[in-house]
C-alpha cells in the first residue's frame, strides 16, 4: 500500500478518535487559559442555550452515587420538582465566575419547588470540590463524579452536559426542558427558569 493511501486512511480513524474524544472529554469554555491553569486539555463550550418544547422532550437518565460529601443522592427523589443539573470541577474558571449566580437562584427559588443539583467532575481529590462548595456558598448536594461516569449515562444525539460547565433544567417531569453549555449569567438562569417554574 503507498504512503498516500495509508495516510488517507488514518485521516477519518483520526477524525473520528476526535470528535470521540471531545464528547468524552467535557471542555471547560474559559476564554483565555494559561499553561497552568489545569484548563487546556479541555474543549471550550459551543455557548449555546438550547431550550425544548414540552411536547418534544427526552426524560434524563437517573442518575445515582455519592455526594462530594459522601451521602447517597439519586436524580429521581426529586421528580415532581423543576431540577437545576449543574456541570462543574473545582479547577474550571467559568466553573468558578458562574458559581455565585447558581448559589443565588438556588436559594431564591428554593420554596418554589425548584432544586439544584450539582455534578462534580474531574476533581480526583473530593477536598478542593469540598473546598469549592464552602467558598461560593453552596448548599445544594452535587454528584461526585471524577470519571465522568455520569455524564456518559446520557443517550447519544440527547441534549446531554457536553461542556464543563454545563447546565441542564428538568421539567417537574424528568425532562430535559433546557440546555446551556455555558457559564450562565444570573439573568440567562432564571430567564430559562422561570418559565418552568410557572408551568402547571
Amino acid at each position: 500500500m503507498s504512503q498516500t493511501r495509508a495516510s488517507r486512511r488514518r485521516i477519518p480513524l483520526l477524525a473520528a478518535g476526535v470528535a470521540a474524544g471531545a464528547l468524552v472529554l467535557t471542555g471547560c469554555g474559559g476564554e483565555k487559559t494559561g499553561s497552568s491553569s489545569g484548563d487546556t486539555k479541555f474543549v471550550k463550550g459551543t455557548g449555546e442555550i438550547t431550550k425544548v418544547a414540552e411536547g418534544k422532550r427526552k426524560a434524563a437518565p437517573d442518575l445515582a452515587g455519592d455526594s462530594v460529601d459522601g451521602k447517597k443522592l439519586k436524580l429521581s427523589d426529586y421528580k415532581g420538582k423543576v431540577v437545576v443539573l449543574n456541570v462543574w470541577g473545582s479547577w474550571c474558571s467559568p466553573c468558578r465566575a458562574e458559581a455565585p449566580n447558581l448559589a443565588k437562584v438556588a436559594r431564591d427559588t428554593e420554596d418554589k419547588g425548584v432544586q439544584f443539583v450539582g455534578l462534580n467532575t474531574r476533581d480526583l481529590d473530593k477536598a478542593n470540590a469540598q473546598a469549592f462548595e464552602r467558598n461560593y456558598d453552596i448548599d445544594y448536594p452535587s454528584f461526585y463524579d471524577p470519571s465522568g461516569k455520569l455524564i456518559l449515562k446520557f443517550p447519544k444525539n440527547t441534549l446531554s452536559p457536553q461542556a464543563i460547565p454545563s447546565t441542564l433544567i428538568l421539567d417537574k417531569d424528568g425532562k430535559v426542558a433546557v440546555r446551556a453549555l455555558k457559564e450562565l449569567s444570573e439573568k440567562e438562569l432564571r430567564s430559562a427558569l422561570d418559565p418552568l417554574i410557572d408551568a402547571k
